[in-house]
């Protein structure tokens, strides 16, 4: 399995990470040419001046892209089971962006988003929710694998206003296989590669390249240095801790620790964004027990989380539509933007607690 520069792979023993820089020159030769007897002539070399070619950069990451050019493909959005039966997961930490979703029942679910790195294995893959095509809209046309949906979020997928291009496992049924190692329904597994294979099959236009989904930046002034955040998830508290020596935010949950894949790579991210929205439950019943699927008031604005660099910023999410991603601004308005590297988007109730443990002081100047 590949591994993306800005890194997401993380031991589970947590060792430190080390960056290497190259570090490059170029300079040019002066030559004189020899005059005839009775004159004397110098002639020096032209100087020329070499122009830095722009290096590539992963629109859903701002991080060099792989090759130093971008892969022309549409972004890949896969849903992912979160309950306790279905971790270990697998290839969360090749994705670019993952957005947790509350989901009926108080549980949490996944969307992993792939564009310029890809993952060998994904898993587990479940079902679609109507609130993943408002989540997903600011990417333009995007695949959507998944596993199963009930009506009305299958309406809303084959709807011909729907930017969701159908790679789940009834339509591309090849690109799925079962871990029979697992139980069903938390044994379904995928890749990117697979995937990308069946929607060409398809006849999808896969060489769309998405439009970014999170502005980057130096580092804002105003930051607090902080040692963890905690979400109040009814089921379960996950944690966010940060850990200077990989510069990255390492997450746990409270009931089974360490959120460790199944390749023994814990679970990061560069940047951990909470946004506190409203939730309310629509008239579809999702499954057998009568549990309501739920829907998340995604446009307008709310208080928000920014988690980057160690630093906690705190401000409000603006999103005017559907169609445009939300910014986030600080009291005195300024856009607090985030550091290159993947990001993880947590969709929170506004009845659930967002906890910010070992705050400190402000941190220093913008770097």
């Amino acid at each position: 399995m590949r591994v993306p520069p800005g890194a997401r792979r993380v031991s589970a023993v947590l060792a430190a990470s080390a960056a290497l820089a190259m570090v490059s020159g170029c300079g040019h030769s002066k030559q004189h040419a020899v005059a005839p007897p009775s004159t004397t002539t110098t002639t020096v070399a032209p100087t020329t001046t070499t122009t830095p070619r722009p290096v590539a950069l992963c629109p859903l990451t701002h991080t060099p892209a792989p090759g130093g050019k971008v892969p022309q493909r549409t972004a890949l959005a896969v849903k992912v089971e979160n309950l306790p039966q279905a971790r270990p997961q697998y290839g969360l930490d090749m994705a670019d962006i993952v957005f947790e979703e509350p989901v009926e029942g108080g549980i949490t679910r996944f969307i992993a988003v792939y564009q310029c790195y890809g993952s060998s294995r994904i898993e587990p893959v479940r079902s679609a929710r109507l609130v993943d095509a408002d989540i997903l809209q600011p990417l333009g046309k995007i695949l959507f694998a998944y596993s199963g949906a009930i009506t009305p979020v299958l309406d809303e997928i084959d709807s011909p206003t729907s930017l969701l291009e159908d790679v789940g496992a009834d339509r591309a049924g090849s690109a799925y296989t079962v871990d029979f190692a697992r139980v069903a329904p938390h044994n379904l597994e995928t890749s990117t590669s697979a995937l990308y294979r069946a929607a060409k099959a398809l006849g999808y236009s896969i060489k769309s390249v998405p439009p970014p989904y999170f502005a980057y930046g130096r580092l804002p002034a105003g930051g607090k240095r902080v040692s963890a955040v905690h979400i109040d998830f009814p089921l379960d508290v996950t944690s966010w801790a940060w850990d200077a020596q990989t510069g990255r935010w390492l997450r746990s949950y409270s009931d089974t620790g360490p959120a460790v894949q199944g390749d023994n790579v814990v679970i990061s991210a560069h940047n951990v964004v909470i946004l506190h929205v409203v939730e309310y439950p629509t008239p579809y019943v999702e499954d057998v027990n009568g549990a309501h699927e739920n829907q998340l008031v995604l446009t307008g604005s709310g208080p928000a989380w920014i988690f980057r660099n160690g630093e906690e910023f705190t401000g409000t999410w603006h999103r005017p539509s559907l169609g445009s991603p939300a910014v986030f601004k600080e009291a005195d308005g300024r856009t607090i933007t985030l550091t290159p590297g993947n990001t993880w988007e947590e969709l929170v109730p506004d009845t659930s607690a967002v906890v910010v443990s070992g705050a400190g002081q402000s941190g220093g100047p913008p770097s």
